[in-house]
């Protein structure tokens, strides 16, 4: 049992240090990694966990990425796994910047690094269109006309009319709510109906 215990703990270090040692672009681009591996590959984890995770992990302060790890060690090894995943993501970017910082100079006069991090841009860019219709299709999956609409109308919002995003968050926020409240008295009255 407790090699057991340190064999996940382990898989949870080298995943989450994997992933933050060769991911850039932030949390958009961890989510997707995260699904390959926890979801996909070890089945620790389900695709609605981690969705759920995700939706948690953008709504609080902090880095996405390590927000998204904790959360994910919390729910497969409990405080110990948080603790794991948290320290196994933000290590390595704290030993490249660290390392980035010493010959910043260098890097920055450098073409072959510009170059580099150009590319780089083209594929973070790539990743999240991927993970945007990974959720779009998980979204519609669930025949849920609110939630489908929602995500253009607010595009729509911010782009075109320039709302602040706070007040769209807000307001969709509020309509969830009240989808949540009304769909939870229809369920209960259909249960109360049952008995």
């Amino acid at each position: 049992m407790r090699f057991k215990k340190l064999r996940i703990y382990f898989t949870l270090f080298k995943v989450t240090f994997s992933i933050s040692t060769f991911t850039f672009g932030g949390g958009y681009i961890v989510i997707p990694m995260m699904r390959k591996y926890f979801v996909d590959d070890l089945k620790l984890i389900t695709e609605e966990e981690l969705m759920d995770m995700s939706a948690i992990a953008h709504s609080t302060p902090g880095a996405i990425a390590v927000n998204i790890a904790v959360l994910v060690g919390y729910r497969i090894a409990g405080i110990i796994g948080a603790i794991i995943t948290g320290l196994g993501t933000v290590i390595p970017p704290l030993l490249i910047l660290s390392i980035i910082s010493v010959f910043y100079k260098s890097f920055r006069d450098n073409l072959i690094v510009s170059a580099v991090l150009k590319g780089m841009e083209a594929g973070v860019a790539a990743t999240i269109v991927d993970i945007l219709i990974d959720m779009w299709q998980g979204i519609t999956k669930e025949q849920n006309i609110l939630l489908t609409l929602m995500a253009p109308a607010a595009f729509i919002a911010n782009y075109i009319f320039n709302i602040n995003v706070l007040y769209i968050i807000v307001f969709c926020a509020i309509l969830c709510f009240i989808q949540t409240y009304i769909y939870s008295k229809f369920t209960k009255k259909e249960g109360d109906q049952i008995e």
